[in-house]
């Protein structure tokens, strides 16, 4: 299936093609993430980050991926998508090198807050573009397969990683990133069609843009499962923030961490696809919900079990990937849930989206992450204590109708 563009050097584009650029342009920020999580006990010795400190270099890179993306919409709605992904990936480029010579931890870190401020352009734009083209359930469905391309990512990063640290220092790892950026970056500016037409693009002024996210944040769905989101992400965020050191000092699996870190990406990336299939048929609200009370559930009883004894680790693995599971089932609801009545607003509502998820995912996902404490109670509390307040949210905006009983239309059920 073909989907219409505007622009006329390019009019139309491939349905799969559709879901492989924004699939790439999302992995691209996953790699970024996940490919260092093997280097960090080396970055560690190396630059003299100890301890809970060296999640910083993970962190920070996500904090500067949300900031930036409240300035990436205003840019991508007054620009145009294409343009100001081109620039992005190009400031992208300039900090991997700045990362490759960093000469001391701090610099590091200032350098991974500036790849991450420029990745920011990549989620903003690929949800932007899919809003551009399409809406409602099938939205939600090319995001899903958007995500299982996304996914291929986590599966890879910490393998690749390791793969390099084998014969190389840890630097020649986002020497690997700046590759494959590259390659990114070629394939956008041949292929890429502008989505945004020039008459509906808002213009870029300080006044505006203060103006349109207010109008964004206004509406109750979007302000809602934004809100919900923003609890759900940090969860994900304390779980990259502590896995290299859960699996490998721990659990003393420090050479199948990539493994496992990859098998628990697969569980995601099967999620995404389930979700996929199943969404146009059951609705966003339904498995979004459903999935939400699934991952109470499931938290809730690895919490009581942490609580009561030192989980082996089969059962801690097999209770987290379940959780994450259904975490990837909430999030790309969530996600078109909260675009869903963007309208022209699709690069600013994204951009809210995408600031709010990333920045109090990071912030939320550090302070249990900077609370581990050698065991897994730390993480499976906070699992519970996200998924709550997720809940609440959820209850609020839908005023107690869940499982799209209250939905105002079939479409977005």
């Amino acid at each position: 299936m073909r989907l219409s563009s505007p622009d006329p050097r390019r009019p139309s584009i491939s349905t799969h093609e559709l879901v492989m650029i924004v699939g790439l342009m999302m992995a691209l920020n996953a790699l970024s993430i996940d490919i260092l999580l093997p280097a960090l006990t080396e970055i560690g010795q190396e630059l003299g980050a100890f301890g809970n400190d060296r999640q910083l270099v993970i962190t920070s890179y996500v904090f500067g991926f949300g900031l930036a993306q409240l300035g990436f919409g205003p840019l991508a709605d007054a620009l145009g998508r294409r343009r100001t992904l081109l620039m992005a990936l190009a400031a992208y480029l300039t900090a991997t090198l700045l990362c490759m010579i960093s000469p001391d931890l701090w610099f590091l870190i200032f350098a991974r807050a500036l790849q991450g401020v420029a990745a920011a352009a990549t989620r903003v734009i690929g949800v932007a573009l899919v809003r551009d083209l399409v809406s409602g359930r099938r939205m939600a469905e090319i995001m899903s397969f958007a995500m299982t391309v996304f996914m291929i990512a986590p599966v890879l990063a910490p393998g690749i990683g390791q793969v390099i640290l084998l014969s190389e220092s840890w630097r020649w790892i986002p020497g690997f990133m700046f590759v494959m950026c590259a390659a990114l970056t070629v394939w956008m500016a041949l292929r890429l069609p502008e989505t945004l037409p020039p008459h509906r693009r808002i213009a870029l002024d300080f006044t505006s843009v203060v103006s349109n996210y207010r109008v964004a944040a206004s509406h109750r769905i979007t302000l809602g499962y934004l809100i919900a989101a923003a609890f759900i992400m940090g969860s994900l965020f304390a779980y990259i923030a502590t896995s290299e050191q859960i699996f490998s000092e721990l659990y003393e699996m420090e050479a199948l961490f990539p493994v496992f870190f990859a098998l628990v990406a697969v569980g995601l990336a099967i999620s995404s696809i389930v979700n996929a299939r199943i969404v146009r048929r059951l609705g966003m609200r339904r498995i979004s919900h459903g999935a939400l009370l699934a991952y109470l559930v499931i938290n809730t009883v690895h919490l009581v079990v942490a609580l009561i004894i030192h989980p082996p680790f089969w059962v801690f693995f097999t209770l987290l990937t379940a959780a994450l599971m259904l975490f990837s089932m909430i999030g790309a609801n969530f996600s078109a849930l909260c675009m869903e009545p963007a309208g022209d607003r699709a690069g600013i509502t994204a951009a809210l989206y995408g600031a709010v998820t990333a920045m109090s995912g990071a912030v939320l996902g550090s302070v249990i992450g900077q609370a581990y404490d050698g065991s897994v109670l730390p993480l499976t509390a906070g699992f519970v204590a996200l998924g709550a307040g997720a809940g609440v949210s959820v209850w609020i905006t839908e005023r107690g109708r869940l499982f799209g009983m209250g939905a105002r239309s079939n479409k977005t059920r």
